[in-house]
């Protein structure tokens, strides 16, 4: 693994992003800190590569016209400066998301995942590898991976059974954001997987644990705005620094243990992020509440003493 988030082969490693969506005040989209947002990444955090449109997006509570601008002005401000742009097309309409992997095809992203539908949910391997190879067969050039995250969607059909031959229903199958903390799970996808897959862990806080597993990569909120530090922990893991690694993580796990007792949600999250970034990123959008300005500024003292 790669502290890039690419190879020669153009296989997915290292840290990529999930990007937070930037609102206005009034909660309406805001592409004008899209921009500032790369500079950021790039710049401070060392990050290369990117997953717009996800969970910490707040992808399901955007229109198909807003997920569209958006991903548009990812792929314009990232080109020449990220490795990859991988855009989230998943929806609870196939036809939506059909139309947004043709969308992703049409404006150069690096790949396209997809989520599980949950609402109307598959309740077995064979009608979400059906749901899946539907939305990828309208965009046959561009890298897919499926998207796990059942404590979301609910979910649970084993992602090795997902993958199984997936290639001769889905030849643009590139891998999996595995979202999940089954590690038995995970490692039989590891072991399944093809040499020009990447298996991208996305639980941050047992990253370390994704690594030994042998993940490919990572995606992930936190990398935000931690990325500098946890690419310090996978250069320790590959250099075989085990208590390195471990302590980095363990930095990791004290910041999001603390706000995981005070209510760490998107809302909570995203305020974070703009505290240490200084970027204004606006509310989340309703149902998901704003976080207290003293809320927020508890999460980011803790922050700055863990890493200062």
């Amino acid at each position: 693994m790669s502290t890039m988030a690419h190879t020669a082969d153009g296989k997915v490693t290292g840290l990529l992003a999930a990007t937070f969506t930037p609102f206005t005040a009034q909660g309406e989209v805001n592409l004008s800190v899209i921009g500032p947002y790369v500079d950021y990444l790039t710049e401070k955090q060392g990050i290369k590569g990117i997953f717009v449109n996800g969970t910490t997006g707040e992808s399901m509570s955007l229109s198909v016209a807003e997920r569209k601008l958006l991903a548009e002005e990812w792929c314009q401000r990232a080109k020449g400066r990220m490795d990859n742009v991988i855009v989230h097309a998943g929806c609870m309409s196939l036809k939506d998301s059909q139309d947004l992997a043709r969308h992703a095809a049409d404006i150069g992203a690096d790949g396209i995942a997809v989520i599980s539908p949950s609402f109307f949910k598959p309740r077995t391997a064979e009608s979400l590898r059906k749901f899946l190879q539907e939305v990828a067969s309208v965009a046959p050039t561009l890298p897919f991976y499926y998207y796990q995250i059942p404590s979301l969607t609910g979910v649970n059909v084993p992602v090795r059974d997902v993958i199984e031959d997936i290639e001769k229903l889905i030849p643009s199958f590139r891998g999996v954001k595995f979202s999940g903390s089954d590690l038995l799970d995970f490692g039989q996808c590891v072991s399944y997987s093809q040499p020009r897959w990447s298996i991208l862990y996305g639980v941050d806080e047992q990253l370390l644990a994704g690594l030994a597993m042998g993940a490919n990569g990572a995606v992930g909120s936190t990398y935000n705005y931690i990325g500098r530090y946890v690419i310090q922990l996978i250069s320790a893991f590959e250099t075989g620094d085990l208590v390195r690694a471990r302590t980095i993580q363990f930095k990791i796990q004290e910041l999001l243990g603390y706000a995981i007792k005070l209510g760490f949600d998107i809302g909570v999250n995203k305020q974070l992020m703009a505290k240490v970034s200084g970027l204004f990123l606006g509310p989340p959008r309703l149902p998901v509440m704003p976080c207290s300005p003293a809320h927020a500024q508890l999460i980011a003292q803790k922050y700055h003493n863990i890493f200062a």
